[in-house]
């Protein structure tokens, strides 16, 4: 187990249980035509109770993309002081602690990603519509959090595939849905499905594009043209529509 100076806990603002390596500035999303650093330096905050989070040995010390993580505990009040790049809620419940989160997180900017036991669909719906990830315990690994936290900062909305599945089986469950949503679906070309289909899994456009042998631009305006078809304002609300979860409901 590596040395517990990575991930530090909050116990008043600002001012952790040991100090962790120094952390760079915030670090903005890279044009899509620039490489990728070999290091992004992200931080994360670690909502979560004390001796509840599973991974003590997170972010490992070669992690190329998160650099720090700080614990801070239930009721979330230190959240608002730190700068942290990514929040991950790990609870029993989302639906009654994710609340609680956005309210401790008051007009923090920072995307959240919730780690939790729970599998059902209703869950995993009810998280998917407040914008954030999803990971299921035991359905990931710390190199598939670290993805998670990258895909967060970019605008990319990252579910575990145990997760993605309870979506897909609650827009399978919902009555006379069948006829709307491939109304819905027809709409879109051949290529646009394609897209749709990968989009609902989790990927990027620019993971998409490596799929399809498409450039990213190509795959965004695909996107747009999507987004306007189905009459959505966003990736989150087109994958649901896409799915059949919330037909018509802006999210």
């Amino acid at each position: 187990m590596r040395s517990p100076r990575h991930v530090r806990t909050s116990q008043h603002a600002g001012t952790p249980v040991s100090a962790g390596p120094a952390r760079p500035s915030r670090v903005a999303a890279h044009p899509p035509h620039r490489p990728a650093p070999s290091s992004l330096g992200l931080s994360v905050a670690l909502a979560c109770a004390p001796g509840r989070w599973p991974h003590d040995d997170w972010p490992a010390p070669d992690d190329r993309y998160v650099s720090s993580a700080l614990l801070v505990p239930p009721p979330y009040r230190e959240l608002r002081e730190t700068e942290a790049d990514v929040v991950v809620l790990r609870c029993e419940d989302p639906s009654e602690s994710l609340a609680g989160l956005l309210e401790a997180m008051g007009p923090m900017s920072a995307p959240v990603i919730v780690v939790s036991p729970r599998q059902d669909a209703d869950t995993v719906v009810e998280v998917f519509r407040g914008g954030a990830g999803y990971l299921v315990e035991g359905d990931y690994c710390t190199c598939m959090l670290s993805s998670a936290v990258v895909a967060a900062t970019v605008g990319h909305t990252y579910f575990s595939p145990v997760a993605c599945a309870a979506i897909r089986d609650a827009a399978r469950q919902l009555p006379d849905q069948g006829q709307p949503t491939e109304r819905m679906r027809s709409l879109l070309s051949p290529r646009e499905r394609q897209i749709m289909d990968l989009l609902s899994t989790g990927l990027g456009a620019q993971e998409i594009g490596l799929r399809l042998t498409l450039s990213e631009k190509t795959v965004r305006n695909n996107l747009s043209n999507i987004y306007a078809k189905l009459d959505v304002r966003g990736s989150t609300e087109a994958v649901l529509r896409w799915l059949g979860a919330t037909p018509g409901v802006r999210v």
